[in-house]
């Protein structure tokens, strides 16, 4: 297992075969296939728009790391098609109080180390998690955990501080995935020596998956390996590599000639090309997630409810999900997708008005107009969104500058309340409302964890801390109803669309689908 960092020969040959990919015949991955007869093994190629962050599930909060560090890992408990919980690595588990959960663990896994899975693991991992000196950006979903128990070797006991409903399918999440105990042994002894938390684990991702690390050359590609020792039914191809091709029409370009097998995050402009040509299909999927504008309050303009507010009034959501996303969607009218728990219809966030608009930035000060950052990453329809914005706000006087850049800088400049406006998205994947505000609203998640608005307000945190702590499935309702309410009139953030994601495929792939949460699920793929 290795880590390629460094840009020598050998990635710069890389790099140039990457770049001249859209070229290479579709013999380049047949060969592979031919060998293997009727779909069993053969190498898979998946183009993705951004690296992953980090394959440290503590030290990222973010799709694409997701979408490698799945394959790797696994958690005790997992979602299907439907968001409904399912056995992984815990065969059963129970709520035996109001605040305590036990977990009966899978007996004969083992790390992809040698390294046996028990209750022991579960609790190293959990614990780092929960480690301030991690100061992981995912340690808010398991917070509420006050004790972590080994009743014996494979049952683990979870005491929460407070009554907590959605504790199984946070567990679901893939920030409790569970790693190998010995390298988080290692990494604390790095820790020790000084290097940053994580760098251990970031360069030797051991877990108890369908698929082994094998390389990563940084923003160029992650490729793993089939586990022959996996517990349960062994992934069908042999490898599997994730290739950074942040262009869509190279991606696109990639599935036509033949120099990938699927090609993430596929513009749904591109659909006509889909349908015009032979050989390649799309996959859609229903997403749990939102796209919304933020606005960052520690900027003294934008912390100005009538500015935020403005501002929201003169975008029309409808034309972004019509003209850019071709109707690929629906409106967000609430932080939460319409398959969440919580979800509102009777709620809607500022529709569009222009006059109230202008009246609203005249009221705040700003009758003659204001210039003013939006920060972007360079996601094809995102660009496109800042695009729009700009022009559309131009109609109330508001001068934009776009700002758009590659997706681990961007996430950075957010996080550190850098930016002004910014274009951002936030998938509710345990499929709870807490997930779905919590995190992108409550004073403790500034930064990382979600709240890149660096929103501070007690009031707000404190109907957040009743929803989640509350058992009572109407009571919870109402304060989440309470709460979206609350966060539309103080125009925290407008959101625009939720997004229903387009992955292409070639038409011999089979055994493929996205979660709801955006992740690609490759353990059933096989190549036909």
């Amino acid at each position: 297992m290795r880590v390629n960092k460094t840009f020598g020969l050998g990635l710069f040959a890389l790099s140039m075969s990457a770049a001249v990919m859209v070229g290479c015949s579709s013999d380049d991955l047949s060969s592979n296939e031919s060998e293997e007869g009727n779909g069993g093994g053969g190498d898979l190629v998946v183009d993705m728009q951004s690296d992953a962050v980090s394959l440290d599930v503590h030290g990222s909060n973010d799709t694409a790391s997701s979408n490698v560090t799945s394959n790797i890992f696994e958690t005790l408990v997992t979602q299907d098609e439907n968001l409904e919980l399912q056995p992984g690595l815990a065969e059963d588990w129970e709520q035996i109080s109001e605040t305590e959960w036990e977990f009966q663990l899978r007996e004969g896994v083992t790390f992809h180390d040698g390294t046996e899975f028990d209750a022991e693991a579960v609790k190293a991992n959990l614990d780092r998690v929960l480690d301030p000196e991690v100061s992981s950006p995912r340690a808010f979903l398991f917070e509420m955990i006050e004790d972590i128990e080994i009743v014996d070797p494979y049952t683990v006991r979870f005491t929460t501080e407070y009554p907590f409903a959605p504790l199984a399918a946070n567990l679901a999440h893939y920030g409790a995935a569970i790693m190998s105990p010995a390298a988080i042994e290692e990494d604390y002894q790095g820790m020790e020596a000084g290097d940053e938390a994580g760098s251990f684990l970031n360069e030797n991702p051991i877990g108890t998956g369908y698929f082994t690390f094998d390389t990563w050359n940084t923003g160029q590609s992650i490729t793993l390996n089939k586990n022959e020792d996996y517990w349960g039914d062994e992934a069908n191809v042999d490898t599997v590599t994730f290739q950074v091709i942040p262009e869509g029409n190279t991606r696109i370009a990639n599935l036509e000639t033949g120099a990938s097998h699927i090609a993430n995050n596929i513009s749904s402009s591109d659909l006509n090309r889909f349908e015009q040509t032979e050989g390649i299909k799309t996959n859609q999927t229903e997403s749990v997630g939102m796209l919304y504008l933020g606005f960052n309050k520690n900027n003294e303009t934008l912390n100005d409810p009538l500015v935020r507010e403005g501002l929201s009034l003169a975008i029309n959501r409808a034309e972004i999900v019509e003209g850019i996303f071709n109707g690929v969607g629906v409106e967000a009218k609430t932080p939460l997708a319409p398959k969440v728990f919580g979800h509102d219809d009777s709620i809607v966030f500022n529709e569009y008005d222009l006059e109230r608009a202008k009246e609203l930035l005249a009221e705040a000060g700003y009758e003659d107009g204001l210039e003013i950052v939006l920060n972007t990453s360079d996601q094809r329809e995102r660009q496109d969104i800042a695009a729009y914005i700009q022009s559309a706000l131009v109609e109330i006087g508001v001068t934009v500058s776009i700002e758009t850049t590659e997706w681990g800088s961007f996430l950075d400049l957010t996080s550190q309340g850098e930016s002004e406006l910014f274009i951002l998205s936030w998938s509710t994947v345990n499929g709870d409302a807490d997930m779905g505000l919590y995190p992108l609203f409550h004073t403790d998640n500034q930064g990382a964890q979600g709240n890149r608005t660096f929103t501070s307000d007690e009031q707000l945190d404190d109907m957040l801390e009743q929803a989640r702590m509350s058992e009572d499935e109407n009571e919870r309702l109402a304060l989440y109803n309470e709460i979206q309410t609350y966060v539309a009139e103080d125009s925290t953030i407008q959101p625009l669309i939720h997004e229903e994601y387009l992955v292409g495929l070639q038409e011999n792939v089979q055994g493929f689908w996205q979660s709801p949460t955006g992740v690609l699920v490759l353990h059933d793929v096989s190549i036909q």
